[in-house]
């Protein structure tokens, strides 16, 4: 009698698992790469959407603040960001994790640093969007200040270079 082979042997089950470890051994750190890469152009993109307020109070000759207050004098203009829908800022850096200085000059600047929720590798760089005299802005990236390795500069977007 003629027996045929049913199921899969073990090697075979065991060259299969072997494939399935090296696939993950490449793709993971390929996803924790893309992680971090894309919340520091998500935060990037947070911090741009005040520039907005920014050029409307400088037009307007008035100074530039971070949160909204009963005292605010008429001269000043709250941009009214609420940090409550950022989980990658850190909240103990400046005002939510965001610091905005020169605020009544032609030469604003904000400053966001990474926290909270975000990765590892992120937490800790600062981004920083300045605005110069001639109304042109400029974004940059400072990797992590604590020291520890994880940053890359390869997770700054193209038109935020890291410094």
């Amino acid at each position: 009698m003629n027996h045929g082979q049913k199921g899969f042997t073990l090697i075979e089950l065991m060259i299969v698992v072997a494939i399935i470890g090296i696939l993950a051994a490449v793709a993971i750190p390929q996803y924790q790469d893309y992680t971090a890469r894309s919340q520091v152009t998500r935060v990037v993109g947070e911090i741009n959407a005040l520039k907005t307020g920014i050029e409307d109070a400088l037009q307007r000759g008035a100074e530039v603040i971070y949160g909204y207050d009963d005292d605010m004098a008429n001269n000043q203009i709250a941009l009214g960001y609420d940090s409550d829908k950022s989980n990658l800022l850190d909240p103990g850096a400046g005002t939510d994790g965001i610091t905005i200085t020169d605020g009544d000059t032609a030469t604003p600047k904000i400053e966001a640093q990474l926290g909270g929720q975000a990765a590892a590798a992120v937490t800790g760089a600062v981004v920083t969007i300045e605005r110069q005299a001639n109304g042109v802005w400029n974004c940059s990236i400072t990797g992590k200040t604590d020291g520890t390795d994880g940053w890359k500069d390869s997770y700054a977007p193209a038109g935020c270079p890291a410094s």
